[in-house]
């Protein structure tokens, strides 16, 4: 059995976008956001619910996730696979457009309900070790959140090491699941007997996939690979060059040197001209700056 990778952005939709399985998406949500007791998430409405995106269309396509719990708070989900830059920056755009477009006009602010977002992302964002942190408006003389209408949560899958033995919690399984599922054969132990990782699984098997599905996870997949390649054929280049451009500079220095040495042991020019194929005039230079 071989399973999709939910970092790619289709089957992350696919699997957290799917209005017919919310309950994926619910216990994704509690358990990023750690929700407990009242503050837990029951139901939720999907904003922007799955639908199988056209290739030609697929750079105009954010295929993000929105939805909203009964109290009308809005929640933004996004998996970010290559760091493009300025992803904070993103981050902010988004949950602030997310947060005006809920006044519509002549509305009362009091209306304005709280804004999450939840950034997924496979590269490094901050510093430290944690792979999970979340970022609030705080007093910065109490450190108490007095304004409370914005909330950021990023889940950095590159500092999330714990094996499939070590996983303790809900959310630790989430991250498991999104960071290695692909190279899984089939479903661990460890997230048996829950129907929310079931149900991830089985629509990670493209059991139910349609054709145009399948077309399009295969076509950004070769075209993630693409890029990486393309990255890796530059970086080589790059180092090629680099190498080629120090071996010269190398070369260059130890002529330097030896003219140098030449000076100093009382050789005439030509000599050293002779010797090292360098220019009369450099020698010249070489020969004032150590008068």
């Amino acid at each position: 059995m071989q399973f999709v990778d939910p970092k790619n952005d289709l089957a992350f939709k696919k699997i957290f976008g799917d209005e017919h399985k919310k309950e994926i998406l619910i216990s994704l949500l509690n358990a990023v956001l750690d929700f407990t007791g009242s503050k837990i998430i029951v139901d939720v409405h999907l904003v922007n619910p799955y639908q199988v995106p056209k290739i030609a269309d697929l750079k105009e396509t954010i295929l993000d996730i929105k939805a909203k719990n009964k109290e009308g708070e809005e929640f933004i989900v996004e998996m970010q696979k290559k760091d493009l830059g300025d992803f904070s920056k993103r981050s902010l755009y988004y949950t602030s457009k997310a947060y005006v477009s809920q006044l519509g006009k002549g509305k009362d602010y009091s209306n304005l309900s709280k804004v999450y977002f939840i950034g997924i992302v496979d590269f490094t964002m901050f510093e430290g070790e944690s792979f999970i942190s979340r970022h609030l408006i705080l007093n910065k003389e109490t450190l108490k959140q007095e304004l409370q209408d914005f909330e950021f949560t990023f889940v950095e899958l590159g500092k999330f090491h714990k094996e499939l033995g070590e996983l303790s919690t809900v959310l630790e399984k989430w991250v498991y699941f999104i960071k290695n599922a692909n190279n899984l054969t089939m479903i661990p132990k460890e997230f048996e007997n829950s129907k929310e990782f079931e149900e991830a699984f089985k629509i990670a098997t493209q059991y139910d996939w349609d054709i145009k599905e399948l077309e399009i996870y295969d076509y950004m997949t070769m075209k993630a690979w693409d890029e990486i390649n393309a990255l890796k054929t530059a970086e080589r280049k790059g180092l090629e060059k680099g190498l080629e451009k120090g071996i010269e500079q190398g070369i260059e220095q130890g002529k330097l040197e030896i003219a140098k040495n030449a000076i100093l042991q009382g050789l005439e020019n030509d000599t050293i001209a002779f010797i090292t194929a360098l220019d009369i005039n450099i020698i010249e230079k070489l020969r004032g700056s150590q008068q």
